[in-house]
């Protein structure tokens, strides 16, 4: 709802009533952090099984915990000196009950999922310039070099848990089949089926915008010949990919005869696996002697469709002694102009336009607004997880009209739901100004454009001042960043200079070598540059390889996407291939 339609910011009257909240006050398995709700207010008292297996609610909301845990005692001294996995566990066991998940069994199912990383610390923390506490979270250390590996190893073997168990003693059809379906700008979909590829009564089936993800971004994912993996090459863009799964979802006819999953940042144990790092980086920072205790610590990170981040507020919420969360878009800045506005808007009606890219690189522009950058993988015009934030923010601004927490729920989910119809039949929605400042409390936001995307990326290869660089991008005593981790970078160095002394953790979100066009057009006249110096040896020869991927037509719509994936899974549950 927009704030002029409705100046006090709550739902109208005449609006049809949210079902009652509903919460089994015999459930002792489950703490309010166990159990889960819709965001659009159609759903509650969920388990993390349901909410992991569904991805979306039935009324297309997203899931989120009916409370947000609170750190116990002592959790810094207890916590400090654990490993990524072992931290992982004492974090994910606040929102996934015992009696669902027991502990040795998550404990494995977590031991696993980061066995395949190949740096000894998971996400190491260097320091970028030690003079003005600019620290580089490297998140790329995982099979495919992104930041999803993180939670999409987890999902995978969460998705492979649940449907062992749920199949003891069935066999033939009897079995629960579970069809991925997910879309993809570059990274979820090579890192979706990583995680997938081989497993049992599994079928991926990854969507992504023809021609509009860099070249080892398409050959990781469209190399990979396991039977259950399907690569389809859309002919439209990443919005378009996105809005086709949705619809999927949204189906009756496909979800009588399928059961659907989700490996985009829709699934909250992809949110969940998240918030580990943010906590991992923190403990990390306060053992560096550069350290200093009375300083505040900053997160800055490169946000599409707002995920990541996303993790970092709700580590924040739990307790994390973390300043403001820094939201750093490229040239699709539909959140900056959020936070600029209070106008959350598809076209630049209260902002700028932006245009600009490399097309080998990425995303190119379309009529809806999208704009083709030097990081495609952030191109995207609506970003789905910025209603999970919406939630937390019509929740906490109805919680001054007095009510009960009931109310207060079912008002938010009023709240979220018909800022998403406005967005849908509008193109946009403003919201009231306290709840704008409401999320300024916790959020900065920084928009960077191709230019200063390429002078940072210069900048750090160039500089002498950068320190502590340990970790395989390093070359002529600088550093190479990815045009998405500069995004950060440069946002990082804007917040230092409102906030000097402050301690600044960048996140890296991608090897360099996954977007070589445009490191190169940053670097290429450097003395010495060589992009061999980067280059893992798993790209070498990649695009060389044999390759599997279904074109969509640009007239196929959703409906074309379903006959694909139904005949699909047929003839895997047929044994034909």
């Amino acid at each position: 709802m927009s704030d002029s339609a409705n100046p006090v910011g709550l739902a109208v009257p005449t609006r049809k009533p949210a079902p009652a909240v509903v919460e089994d006050p015999k459930d002792t398995t489950h703490t309010p952090s166990q159990r889960y709700l819709s965001t659009r207010g159609g759903s509650y008292g969920l388990s993390f099984e349901e909410v992991v297996l569904k991805g979306l609610a039935s009324d297309g909301g997203l899931f989120i915990p009916e409370e947000v845990p609170s750190l116990p005692r002592d959790w810094e001294s207890k916590w400090q000196n654990l490993s990524f996995s072992d931290l992982a566990l004492e974090i994910l066991s606040l929102y996934i009950s015992p009696s669902e998940i027991p502990p040795t069994d998550l404990k494995e199912i977590i031991t696993g999922s980061y066995s395949t990383f190949r740096a000894p610390e998971t996400t190491p923390l260097v320091t970028l310039n030690e003079k003005d506490n600019l620290y580089l979270l490297e998140l790329f250390h995982g099979p495919t070099f992104a930041f999803k590996d993180v939670a999409l190893q987890f999902l995978g073997n969460l998705f492979e848990y649940f449907l062992v168990r749920r199949n003891k003693g069935k066999a033939g059809r009897d079995r629960h089949h579970l069809t991925v379906v997910g879309a993809t700008s570059g990274d979820t979909g090579s890192a979706a089926i990583y995680g997938l590829r081989g497993k049992k009564d599994i079928s991926v089936f990854i969507l992504h915008p023809q021609g509009r993800v860099s070249p080892i971004q398409e050959a990781q994912m469209t190399t990979v010949l396991d039977a259950n993996v399907h690569n389809l090459a859309v002919e439209g863009t990443f919005d378009d990919c996105q809005d086709m799964v949705k619809a999927l979802f949204a189906d009756p006819k496909i979800n009588k005869t399928h059961k659907l999953g989700a490996v985009n940042s829709i699934n909250w144990a992809r949110i969940l696996a998240q918030t580990t790092y943010y906590f991992h980086a923190y403990f990390t920072l306060t053992k560096s002697p550069a350290y200093k205790a009375d300083h505040k610590v900053r997160f800055v990170v490169p946000t599409g469709n707002f995920g990541d981040i996303l993790a970092g507020y709700f580590a924040k919420r739990m307790g994390l002694p973390s300043d403001k969360l820094v939201v750093a878009t490229n040239e699709n800045d539909i959140l900056d102009r959020f936070w600029k506005t209070g106008h959350y808007e598809k076209k630049a009606v209260h902002g700028t336009a932006a245009e600009g890219g490399i097309p080998a690189d990425g995303a190119k522009a379309h009529e809806d607004g999208v704009k083709e950058t030097l990081s495609p993988a952030m191109d995207i015009l609506v970003s789905s997880n910025f209603e999970r934030l919406l939630w937390f923010l019509a929740y906490e601004y109805a919680a001054g009209a007095g009510m009960d927490d009931e109310w207060n729920k079912k008002q938010a989910g009023q709240e979220v739901d018909a800022w998403l119809r406005e967005l849908k039949s509008k193109g946009g929605f403003g919201v009231h100004p306290d709840i704008l400042a409401s999320a300024k409390k916790d959020f900065e936001s920084e928009r960077i454009s191709d230019i200063q995307t390429l002078e940072t990326i210069k900048q750090f290869y160039s500089s002498p001042s950068t320190n502590g660089v340990t970790n395989g991008n390093a070359s002529k005593g600088g550093y190479i960043l990815d045009p998405h981790s500069a995004i950060g970078v440069a946002a990082s160095l804007r917040s230092i200079q409102r906030n000097p002394g402050v301690h600044h953790i960048s996140l890296a979100t991608a090897h360099p070598a996954k977007f070589a066009n445009a490191v190169d057009l940053a670097l290429k006249d450097e003395e010495g540059f060589s992009f061999n110096t980067v280059l893992p040896k798993e790209f070498v020869g990649l695009a060389q390889k044999e390759k599997r991927v279904t074109l969509v037509p640009k007239g196929a719509g959703w409906e074309g996407v379903r006959k694909i994936v139904e005949d699909e899974v047929e003839a895997e549950l047929k044994g034909s291939r």
